[in-house]
């Protein structure tokens, strides 16, 4: 029975320590856009780069 006195307190501070953390998360958005990181994984995003152009035609000497 000693050990409850050591194991109530540690499963109560755990479980307040998940509650702040979901809390915090809920606080700092993160459950706002639930699809977009899923679609941004998976959308095609490789558009060629747009050609270099040399410094004398940008204008500079």
């Amino acid at each position: 029975m000693e050990v409850m006195i050591i194991l109530v307190p540690l499963a109560l501070a755990l479980g307040l320590a998940g509650l702040v953390g979901f809390l915090w998360s809920l606080k700092s958005g993160q459950y706002e856009d639930l699809e977009g990181a899923a679609w941004r994984a998976i959308a095609d995003d490789d558009e060629p780069a747009p050609p270099a152009q040399p410094e004398a035609a940008a204008g500079r000497p």
